[in-house]
This record gives C-alpha cells, structure tokens and sequence, in this order.
C-alpha cells in the first residue's frame, strides 16, 4: 500500500441478496480503479459487512486517514445523519486517525449521461419505434422524508428531458414521497403518449426496483394501446465509478462541501422547521448487520472529517438518501 488515505465505502445495505451483489461488484470496480490504495466497503444497515467492521480492518492495517465515500445518490437523512453518526463515534474513538467524510455523488454530468445510456438500451430494445416526441419518460426517485432530495429527482427528469429531446417527463417515488409509481402512471397514461418509459434512478436493484417494475408491468397490461418500457438503473455503469472517484478526489484536497443551503437541518424549510438544528443521531440500530433476506446474519454494527467536514448543521457541528 502507498502513504495515500485509505477509502471506505459506506453503502445503504438491503435486504436483497442481489442488491448486496451489485454494491459488492461496484466496491470491485473502484478497488481496480485505485490500484494501491486499502480500500473497504461496508453497509449501514441489513447486510453484512457493517461499515464498523470495514474501518476496523482499515485501522488493523495501519490507516492514520480514512476518506469515507458514500454510496448514496442524494444526500438525505442517510448522509446527513446516519453516516455522520458512524463516522463520528468511530473517529472519537481513534482521534489518532482522521477521518473525511465525502459528499453525496449529488446531480452530476457523469451520472446524467449514464441515465442517458440506460434509457436508450431500452428505447433500442423495444419492439416498437416510437419518436421521443411521442414518448413519456416516468423517472422514479426512491423517496424520503425530505423534500431538498425529493427535488433533486425533479432536477435529474427535467435535464434528461430536455437534452433528450422527450415529449414530457414525469416523476413519481417508490415509497414516502408522493405520487408513487402506480398513481404517477395513472396521470401519465392520461397525456396520450404513444409511450412510457420507466426509468429508476436507481443505482443498485433490490426490491424497491423490482416493486416499480411491477408497477409499470400491472399498467402495461392494462393499457395495451400505451406501450410502456423498463429502463435499466444505473448500475455498475462507467460513469457511475468515475463519479465515485471524482468524490474522493474532492474529498482529498478538502473541495467537498455539500450544498447546506435547503437542508431542512440547517435552515426552516417549509414543512419540516421542526428538524433545524436536531440531534445527529443514527436511526437504524435496529437493523445494522441483520442480513439479507437470504442470509440472516447475528453481527454488530464513524466521524465527519471534522476540519474536513462539508456539511455543518445548526447549532451542530458533530455534524440517510436516495
């Protein structure tokens, strides 16, 4: 190994056996992508292994700086609260090691073009040749209790909707958030598009992707006259790991500052004025390295970089998503 910082990658965790499989092959590609580095990938919650586990192996092995990338599109209560939570116990325990806590992968290019990919594999596959002007595009958000993430989907839909040339966009959630996919197609078949595709803006599988495949199935049947298409989620797409490594890059020479300026813990957002300023505190205990659905698993369970801390809250400098 080089002198350079060692990377943990904090990911969600799911239930799903594939899933876990898929952030796996993801943590694969980066390792290949960083040659030298001692890189460790963890989950916050279900599956195993715990991001506690990975930054333990990191300190056993010599680590005095650990960047922690998270493996998250937007930054929701996940990245604003629960990995902070990790990050921070794990680093007041270890003060002799500095830790950094990366941003979100956010809105980006990189990401808007893999989108682009995987929404034109799908237009190639179809059966039919439908012109985009004629064609719905239904971008699915996974959904949370914050609003700023909720918009960022809004964001990602309209940009893929105009660069993509699309007669209309759509956008619904596969839970929390309103409409969900099944009442977000209902208003969609009313416009009178030719098609609809049904893209998640996703980046692993799980059965929150398999719930809006089968949303988008259930209206397909009913509908025959609409012909309505699944588009693949972003995956282990190219693009996707240049991001993550563009992350670690800004997290590197401390240019990694998330955007504070809706975050319903930093200033009163309408709706949600009573989380300004609360606690940073984990939320999933509960459930961190239970396992999988098809691996049940009996395991046990990190620090902002403090000078290195992109993401301060009020009244809070100890400093979850989509």
């Amino acid at each position: 190994m080089t002198d350079e910082p060692a990377v943990m990658i904090c990911g969600h965790g799911s239930r799903d056996d594939a899933a876990v499989e898929e952030f796996n092959s993801l943590a694969t590609h980066l390792r290949e992508r960083l040659p030298g580095r001692d890189v460790e990938s963890g989950f916050l919650e279900f599956a195993t292994p715990v991001i506690r586990e990975g930054l333990e192996k990191l300190k056993a092995r010599g680590a005095k700086k650990i960047i922690c990338l998270p493996g998250m599109l937007f930054a929701a209560g996940h990245v604003k609260n629960d990995l902070p939570s990790e990050l921070n116990n794990f680093g007041a325990e270890n003060p002799d090691i500095e830790m950094v806590f990366g941003r979100e992968l956010a809105i980006d290019s990189k990401l808007l073009a893999a989108a682009r990919d995987r929404i034109e594999e799908a237009e190639n596959a179809a059966a039919g040749d439908v012109a985009r002007e004629d064609t719905l595009l239904m971008v699915v958000g996974r959904g949370t209790n914050d609003s700023d993430a909720n918009s960022n989907v809004c964001k990602v839909a309209r940009m893929l909707w105009e660069g993509m040339g699309f007669g209309w966009a759509e956008v619904s959630y596969s839970g929390v958030a309103f409409p969900l996919v099944n009442e977000g197609l209902e208003r969609a078949l009313k416009l009178g598009y030719k098609r609809i595709i049904v893209f998640p803006y996703f980046m692993f599988t799980g059965i929150l992707v398999r719930r809006i495949y089968a949303w988008a199935d259930e209206a397909a049947a009913a509908n025959p006259d609409v012909e309505i298409i699944n588009a693949s989620y972003l995956n282990d797409h190219k693009q996707l790991i240049d991001c993550f490594v563009d992350r670690l890059q800004e997290a590197a020479v401390g240019d990694n500052a998330m955007n504070c300026l809706l975050c319903k813990y930093r200033e009163q957002i309408i709706g949600y004025e009573h989380d300004q300023g609360a606690a940073q505190v984990g939320h999933h205990h509960h459930v961190v390295g239970v396992g999988t659905d098809g691996h049940g698993a009996a395991d046990h369970g990190v620090h902002h970089g403090h000078h290195h801390h992109g993401h301060h809250h009020h009244h809070d400098d100890d400093g979850k998503d989509s």
